[in-house]
This record gives C-alpha cells, structure tokens and sequence, in this order.
C-alpha cells in the first residue's frame, strides 16, 4: 500500500508544479487554489507512504517522479522545449534514483 501512496503523492507533486506555474505567480484564483490543494494531498500521502520507506529513498522517488513529470508535461502543456541536456538530465535522475533504491535494500 505504501507504493500506491507514494503513486498517489507523486501524481500530485506534479500537479502541484504545473498549477503553481499556471497562476502565473497567484494571480489567477482557480489554479493559486489547486496549487494548494494538490500539494496539501501529495504531502499528506507521501506521509503515509514514510510510515514503511525510508525517508531518503520516499523522499528521492518522490521528488524525481515529481520532476520528470513536471518537465514532461511542461513540454506537453507549455510548449517548454525539450532538447538533449534535458533528456540525459531525466535518464541521470532516474538512474540515481534506481540506484538509491537499490542501495537502501527497501
């Protein structure tokens, strides 16, 4: 149950990141109150998933789902490019935290 929390958490670490940019630094109500919300729910599952994974790795997976998310549908949504450093920055994240979690024996 602690994967799914972390899913769940991670789902809404991106929506947090993508609302924060769309109200344009809080200006527009709607997405200034989903910031809020998704990150109120993406902390409050990711709580539940520390209760079993350790911190470190909870946190990394977290955190680098939340990333490469949010870079992802930055391209999608916003148009943001997507070039070759990026792209070997994503492999680097996700091979770190592959790596993280091996090492951590969780």
């Amino acid at each position: 149950m602690h994967w799914l929390h972390l899913a769940i958490a991670s789902v809404f670490e991106v929506v947090f990141a993508l609302s924060a940019n769309a109200s344009k630094g809080f200006t527009h109500r709607w997405y200034s109150l989903q910031t809020f919300a998704a990150a109120a729910v993406a902390i409050y599952f990711l709580s539940l998933s520390l209760k079993v994974l350790d911190v470190g790795v909870g946190y990394a997976i977290w955190t680098a789902i939340g990333a490469v998310g949010t870079v992802i549908f930055g391209v999608v949504l916003f148009k943001e490019e997507l070039n070759a450093g990026k792209i070997i920055s994503i492999i680097a994240v996700i091979t770190g935290v592959i790596s993280l979690k091996m090492a951590s024996g969780v």
